[in-house]
């Protein structure tokens, strides 16, 4: 049985991580009392103590924790943003990084939300040669307001809300979104894709969508599709046909669900690559269960809503 301490449970990745978790018969979780979840010696000891400690928190309440862990067999998994493009740690999306590298790392920083998408989708292809380096790309990601923390779903969820709540936001108007480090790291491009996140008055579910253009890849939707398949045939993480329905590609599609679905649409001058899963799931706290049963040498859906 593993131990396991999650760091900043309260909030949404933490409580439904702690949800995927609690019904296992293979981990014990660790809590700590009310009036010690801030206290650092508290926190220290539980996270020494642990096998596994997924952290939870805010950057540098994340950095904080880390600097504690002085077990060299306790593993950290890590859903902030401050580690994800740290050599010292490993990105936590399997099924690019490989299964055996996360499963023998201590250090395992979670992907973004939309980043998750993004990189999913592009580097393959950068890998591939499809897209180049020096590519210059757009993204658009539509997401549910859970992804905002309990503030966006109080603000979303109250009952004399303003109307502008009702259509979707787009947001991070100057181009500095936190995942555009991620993005572009992660895929091997050299300059990052001007990027549209939408906010929409639904809980939870995602849709990142990247355009190209024929013209200006080497190859085409068929070769793109062929890369997918190659490398999407998991049970998690998986290429379909396509997730047309009635002529939309809903973004709550999969909501609810820890996998992703990746597919292809458009025609042979412009293609639309998509990928679909939940804020909640593959965005967040599905990718840390994923990660957490690799490490643990448990099946890598267990306690995964697939």
């Amino acid at each position: 049985m593993k131990k396991v301490f999650i760091d900043g449970s309260s909030g949404t990745t933490g409580l439904r991580i702690r949800e995927r978790l609690s019904a296992r018969r293979d981990v014990m979780l660790l809590t700590l009392p009310e009036n010690e979840r801030h206290d650092p010696a508290a926190r220290a000891r539980a996270i020494n103590g642990a096998d596994v400690t997924f952290l939870c928190l805010p950057d540098e309440a994340a950095r904080q924790a880390v600097s504690m862990c002085e077990n060299p067999d306790a593993v950290i998994i890590d859903a902030s943003t401050a580690h994800r493009t740290d050599p010292r740690f490993v990105y936590g999306f399997p099924e690019l990084v490989g299964e055996n590298a996360v499963a023998k790392s201590k250090r395992i920083a979670l992907p973004g939300c939309h980043a998750s998408g993004f990189i999913a989708l592009i580097r393959p292809l950068v890998l591939a040669g499809i897209v180049k380096k020096d590519a210059r790309l757009c993204c658009t990601s539509l997401t549910g307001y859970s992804g905002g923390g309990k503030k966006m779903i109080a603000e979303y969820e109250a009952k004399d809300r303003d109307a502008l709540y009702d259509s979707p936001r787009i947001y991070a108007l100057g181009q500095q979104h936190k995942h555009l480090k991620e993005m572009t790291a992660l895929t091997g491009l050299e300059n990052p894709p001007a990027f549209m996140p939408i906010v929409a008055d639904f809980y939870s579910g995602m849709e990142v969508c990247v355009p190209l253009f024929a013209r200006d890849i080497e190859g085409g939707a068929q070769d793109i599709i062929n890369i997918y398949k190659s490398v999407y045939n998991g049970p998690v993480v998986s290429f379909c046909d396509g997730i047309d329905n009635g002529g939309f590609a809903a973004a709550g599609g999969m909501s609810g669900s820890d996998g992703m679905k990746i597919t292809v649409s458009g025609n042979g001058e412009r293609i639309l690559l998509l990928a679909l899963y939940d804020n909640l799931g593959k965005g967040a706290s599905g990718a840390g269960v994923e990660c957490f049963n690799l490490v643990t040498g448990a099946p890598p859906t267990a306690g995964l809503v697939i």
